[in-house]
């Protein structure tokens, strides 16, 4: 593929990046943020954190 074709491609995809909006739920990202999720988490815990601190 020549250059010129090349930056088309990616001027294409930057463009319909930029320009992408997902729909987003507000409600879920405010209890996700303020830590009241209904789900368990399952993610890191503070003693993750501390083992790495003891390593150091």
């Amino acid at each position: 593929m020549g250059r010129g074709r090349q930056k088309a491609k990616h001027t294409k995809v930057a463009r319909d990046l930029k320009y992408f909006s997902p729909d987003t739920n507000y409600n879920e990202l405010e209890r996700e943020l303020s830590g009241h999720s209904s789900e368990a988490h399952s993610g890191w815990s503070e003693d993750d954190f501390a083992e790495d601190d003891a390593r150091r």
